[in-house]
């Protein structure tokens, strides 16, 4: 899992079956090209679809941040007449693969949008193998985590979760504090309706804040002040947000963060979603142009 093989689905990489040509690799005037490349070699089957994308990407402008609402499980299961949570665990494989991708091509941040506040509605037995699938997931790759210099941040209000899965999600999250190659951000009992709430309420309750509040609430109400206290304080606005099923919706996540996100939907339920869809997001956000409001985009 993740970064543990050297091998592609088609088998065992000959010398001959290299991905990149050594001009490329051992370009040295791009840093970026290099890290870039050398991560995918391997990982990508030459002559495939995921190695013809890869060679569009341009490495120096990933983006830092990429969030996905990780839609269809159910409906994938559905489709092949299998029960919903065989579509749950089909899933997981997903999640494998696109952390592993996202690492390699350079991607700081990727947020997976795993289990909503409105989830709860959901049948009790369902719910409870979502759990148990998480807990098992973080359980059999929690030293690969280490190994990669993956950080686990989760985000979402956590006193609601089960006992247990809070607290294997404190436990990998301490292991796992200090790395700094990826930060794989986990949203558990998520909203981003209530998240802002909950921003609010951390501002009010702050004695120091209510006391300049009281002279001129202008000087400490404004956007920095919401950011500072919102679940996902401290990482960047996602740049791309992903997703799957074909869903016209951004579904109560991230909602005070995306308000300039790049936003790319396929029709491929999560359980379908592989590298090549992650491949095909990156292409198709660097051809766009990012102006944030103004005419010409930053330089």
């Amino acid at each position: 899992m993740l970064l543990e093989s050297d091998e592609y689905q088609g088998g065992p990489r000959r010398p001959s079956d290299r991905v990149f040509c050594s001009e490329l690799i051992n370009d040295g005037e791009n840093p970026y090209n290099v890290r870039m490349f050398k991560d995918l070699e391997g990982f990508l089957e030459p002559g495939s679809d995921e190695e013809r994308l890869a060679r569009e990407i341009d490495p120096t402008r990933i983006p830092q941040h990429v969030a996905v609402i990780m839609d269809g499980n159910g409906r994938w299961a559905k489709s092949r007449n299998l029960p919903r949570l065989e579509g749950h665990r089909a899933g997981m494989q997903s999640v494998r693969e696109i952390v592993e991708t996202s690492a390699r091509v350079g991607v700081k941040v990727l947020t997976l949008f795993a289990f909503s506040s409105e989830n709860w509605k959901r049948p009790e037995r369902e719910v409870s193998t979502l759990f148990r699938l998480m807990v098992d997931f973080l359980k059999k790759e929690d030293k690969v985590l280490v190994k990669n210099d993956f950080r686990l941040r989760v985000i979402g209000r956590r006193d609601g979760l089960p006992e247990k899965a809070r607290r294997e999600l404190d436990r990998v999250e301490t292991l796992t504090r200090d790395n700094q190659r990826m930060v794989l951000c986990i949203a558990l009992n998520y909203g981003g309706r209530t998240e802002i709430v909950d921003a609010v309420r951390s501002l009010l309750a702050d004695p120091t804040v209510a006391a300049i509040a009281a002279a001129d609430a202008a000087m400490v109400v404004d956007e920095d002040a919401i950011s500072r206290r919102l679940y996902t304080a401290g990482l960047p606005d996602p740049d791309l947000l992903i997703r799957t099923s074909g869903e016209f919706r951004v579904s109560n996540f991230l909602l005070w963060q995306i308000a300039y996100t790049e936003i790319w939907i396929t029709p491929a339920f999560w359980p379908e979603f592989r590298k090549r869809h992650f491949l095909q997001a990156i292409v198709d956000y660097q051809k766009r142009e990012r102006r944030f409001g103004d005419i010409q985009p930053p330089s």
